[in-house]
């Protein structure tokens, strides 16, 4: 008898037993006999023990280390649910012949959205007009006269997929201009997204919006910190919905302090989950979220859809888009997990 294709997915999809979201493509695996899936116990950390003996993996938030893939003998992937990989040490995968994906262009209609709103909900003072009525403060509103996008110069810190997104979904509010760091993209692509590539001193300069769209990696961290804030006018904001660690926390907080930018919204940190009150929770003019600002049922259904579509593409014995190491598909090992599914999945 063919042996199953056993896949699992992270425990923190489910909150007493149940799931949390309405979809995550469950039902494209469920319709082959031939795939298992079922659901971790709950670690911070995966352990070697929980991904023994599985073909492939779906992951949330839980870390992947060096040692969580010391057994992965038979694991073939990890399908990271969502686009960031900063959880997942790379280099142990492709040591472990074990192939990394990331739901590649899922996540861009959603995030774009919801930097978006934020930008809107910091020009409009929306978080200080909602406490005016609740603190019977009504004659204060003159003290909250907001500011468009329109005629406004926003900055991108990367223009991928959310950033390029985020570009379409602006013009129709009619900034003067949208500027663009990110050298990994050339001048043609900029041109079609309508935007201008600029160096980063030039873009934080000139900003009146900086949104931090870029992933996070060893060429990010601390990208913006005490010095290039420093550049920013008094009153721009910053928006970073991408990973914590790209902005130095603490430099940002000495910022807001010293009111040399009007704001922020920050939906990522440096350590998460955010145990305590956090320092930057002292702002009027913070908006904050537990890193789940784009979480939205739309969004969870595309993700999952993307990560069981790349099972079964492996289960077929095929590699699937989405791969980051790239180089893993080179070694034998990877090749050998991969001729296994070949002859099981046709």
């Amino acid at each position: 008898m063919t042996q199953r294709f056993e896949v699992a997915f992270t425990a923190d999809f489910l909150a007493d037993g149940k799931l949390v979201f309405k979809d995550i493509g469950l039902e494209l695996l469920s319709a082959n006999q031939a795939i298992r899936y079922r659901f971790l116990e709950p670690e911070a950390t995966l352990s070697a023990r929980q991904l023994h003996n599985l073909d492939a993996l779906v992951c949330l938030a839980p870390k992947i280390t060096i040692d969580s893939l010391s057994q992965a003998d038979r694991l073939v992937a990890v399908a990271r649910f969502g686009v960031g990989y900063d959880s997942v040490d790379v280099n142990a995968c492709t040591e472990a012949d074990v192939a990394l994906f990331i739901a590649a262009g899922a996540v861009n209609y959603s995030v774009a959205e919801a930097i978006l709103g934020w930008m809107l909900a910091l020009g409009h003072h929306l978080k200080q007009k909602d406490q005016l009525v609740r603190e019977g403060r009504w004659n204060e509103k003159s003290h909250w006269m907001g500011s468009e996008i329109r005629h406004k110069v926003v900055g991108l810190v990367g223009v991928g997929g959310i950033g390029g997104t985020l570009a379409g979904l602006l013009h129709p509010f009619r900034a003067a201009e949208i500027i663009a760091f990110d050298p990994y993209v050339n001048a043609a692509r900029a041109q079609q997204l309508m935007v201008r590539l600029v160096s980063l001193g030039k873009l934080l300069s000139l900003s009146d919006y900086v949104v931090i769209c870029c992933p996070l990696t060893n060429e990010t961290r601390n990208l913006l910190g005490a010095p290039e804030l420093a550049l920013m006018k008094r009153s721009a904001y910053l928006v970073n919905a991408a990973r914590g660690g790209i902005v130095n926390e603490d430099a940002l907080i000495e910022t807001l302090k010293m009111k040399q930018i009007a704001g922020a919204a920050v939906d990522v940190f440096a350590s998460e989950p955010v145990a305590a009150r956090h320092p930057l929770c002292q702002f009027d003019n913070v908006i904050l979220a537990p890193h789940a600002i784009a979480w939205t049922d739309e969004l969870f259904a595309e993700i999952g859809q993307k990560c069981c579509e790349q099972v079964l593409s492996l289960f077929s014995g095929q590699v699937p888009g989405g791969l980051v190491n790239k180089e893993v598909v080179g070694r034998t090992g990877f090749q050998e997990k991969l001729r296994r599914f070949q002859q099981e999945g046709s």
